[in-house]
């Protein structure tokens, strides 16, 4: 799940491929023998107190850690990719992404979308953790719960393809008028709006997981709250949840491809985003897989390790608050921030990690055009680093404000690493080329979630990573319905742009469409883009198997296993 994502979540390959997977320096003989002596003796039972290392061979389980703990279980309003990356695994919907990023068959064993008509026909062996059958009701219950609008689900627009989806979500319709209807136990019908080319992407996505109705009614209001308050369909089960400790995830004996996944338990011991912690757990064999900052480089290769690196897909910037009543609402002091900051400085001498890229559009460079990527064919428009421009703006900006001097700005941000040095470097930069003061309020995720939805900033470090394989999922990001919007932009000429990509089957008129998008969003000076966000890890040499997606959970432990003899 991509969704608002911290700047050290664990949710780009070309077109959903992974990227290089390349060696470091080859290790000179002692060094190798030193290295694997080290891993064999550390990764198992260690400890007088039987803690358990990396790989557990004997258990045929591995341990890794969650930078944040999961702010939402309950996949009705799951918002964020950790929450997501659990799911992932413990959860599965009608259809989902196999290893080469294709949409395969799960739930659903096969579907048909004919113009506005989709139907699925569920497995017979689909079974909840409890044994009983998934059903098409639990669809059904679960996509009209989250659009009831006394649910609140923040990512209820993802189902609006759906007839009367929108209507029923913005209380114009009753919640029964929602075109999904279980025909029976095992066939689920789905009218849309208008032709969906991209629908079977969609259903692979959180907020279309399936919701057992007498499951969620026995949590009275605890569904997702803890381990035991919730049923699970997918590989897994989560058998402990200690809030903000850890987490444990086992074989689900009753999942339909059981037979698929050969890990019998993945134990999050460690919930922690702090990098000398992730990396002295890495190096002591307590974790199979770490992504390392710039900081953890250094000792990386130091130690030799074999790193692995790909793009996650993500799109990180600055998002202002839009709300009429903040000075960032304004137009100029919005251009001036924009071009007194320099990307390319952020990205090669702030973040220093490789396949970082400068974010010049909320357009990612891999996204596909009708024929070549769509950055290629829709190329981003320029706002270069102009400090002497931008004093001019700032100055336009005071007196369209009646201010002699803008007061001091709220950044609101994460406390991960990235975020941090981020932060640090936009306070720095705005007050040798503005003479703006820029307070830092730096939150856990799960507050600055809190924060960016009540409206509690003036600019926030914020990051997008796609839900689905297709541009509209980073162009409705500032429509004004999205309430993921949390800037709560609004312009009515996007919107229709948003609403032509959502109802058109035809490619170029949709590519068409999120070209101007991305002009409006340039000319508005919407956000100011950071960057497109690398990924450099290591993982332990016995597991075997891990992904690393840029669709569905960001790190997948699904199809990984253990290799002893390596």
């Amino acid at each position: 799940m991509k969704t608002p994502i911290s700047t050290e979540d664990s949710f780009v390959r070309s077109a959903g491929k992974q990227l290089a997977v390349y060696a470091l320096i080859a290790v000179a003989a002692l060094v190798v023998l030193m290295y694997a002596l080290h891993f064999a003796a550390g990764l198992t039972i260690t400890g007088a107190g039987g803690v358990v290392g990396a790989v557990d061979v004997e258990n045929n389980e591995i341990t890794i850690y969650l930078r944040e703990e999961p702010p939402q279980m309950n996949s009705m309003l799951a918002t964020d990719t950790v929450s997501g990356m659990v799911l992932g695994h413990v959860m599965e919907g009608l259809l989902r992404y196999d290893d080469n990023d294709q949409i395969v068959p799960a739930m659903a064993e096969r579907w048909e979308i004919n113009g506005t008509r989709a139907t699925f026909w569920i497995r017979d062996t689909a079974r909840w953790s409890n044994g009983d059958p998934v059903t098409a009701q639990d669809f059904e219950f679960a996509w009209k719960t989250a659009l009831d609008p006394a649910t609140g689900s923040q990512y209820s627009f993802i189902l609006y393809p759906i007839k009367n989806a929108e209507a029923v979500n913005t209380g114009q319709m009753p919640v029964d008028s929602l075109a999904v209807r279980a025909l029976d136990a095992r066939t689920l019908e789905v009218e849309l709006e208008q032709p969906t080319a991209y629908f079977d992407k969609l259903v692979s996505f959180a907020t279309y997981l399936p919701v057992q109705e007498k499951s969620f009614s026995a949590a009275n209001g605890r569904y997702g709250a803890d381990a035991d308050e919730m049923l699970y369909n997918g590989p897994f089960v989560m058998t402990s949840w200690v809030h903000g400790a850890s987490m444990r995830m086992e074989k689900n004996p009753y999942y339909w491809d059981a037979e698929r996944i050969r890990l019998d338990a993945i134990n999050a011991a460690y919930i922690t985003s702090d990098s000398n912690t992730l990396l002295n757990l890495y190096k002591d064999g307590r974790i199979v897989s770490v992504d390392l900052t710039a900081e953890m480089l250094e000792g990386a290769m130091q130690q030799r390790w074999q790193l692995d690196r790909f793009m996650d897909g993500g799109v990180f910037f600055i998002d202002f608050n839009h709300r009429a009543e903040r000075i960032t609402s304004n137009l100029n002091l919005r251009k001036a921030l924009l071009l007194a900051q320099d990307g390319n400085e952020l990205v090669d001498r702030v973040i220093k990690l490789p396949g970082y890229l400068p974010a010049k559009s909320l357009f990612p460079v891999w996204l596909q055009g009708v024929e070549k990527t769509f950055r290629e064919e829709y190329p981003a428009p320029e706002a270069p680093y102009n400090v002497q421009l931008a004093r001019e703006y700032l100055e336009k900006a005071k007196q369209e404000l009646g201010l002699t001097e803008i007061p001091p700005l709220v950044l609101l941000s994460d406390v991960s690493p990235v975020a941090t040095i981020s932060g640090q470097y936009y306070q720095e930069v705005f007050k040798r080329n503005l003479g703006l003061d820029i307070i830092i309020d730096a939150q856990i995720f799960r507050q600055r979630l809190a924060k960016m939805d009540s409206g509690d900033f003036d600019l926030v470090l914020n990051g997008w990573g796609p839900d689905y394989n297709d541009p509209l999922t980073f162009a409705d990001l500032f429509a004004s319905w999205n309430l993921n919007n949390r800037g709560k932009y609004n312009n009515p000429a996007l919107d229709a742009l948003v609403r032509t990509a959502q109802t058109s089957t035809d490619t170029k008129t949709r590519m068409d469409a999120f070209g101007a998008i991305q002009r409006i969003l340039h000319e508005d000076a919407a956000f100011i883009g950071n960057y497109e966000r690398g990924r450099v890890y290591a993982t332990h040499p016995q597991l075997k198997g891990l992904l690393r997606r840029v669709f569905g959970a960001e790190s997948d432990y699904t199809g990984a296993y253990i290799d002893a003899s390596n």
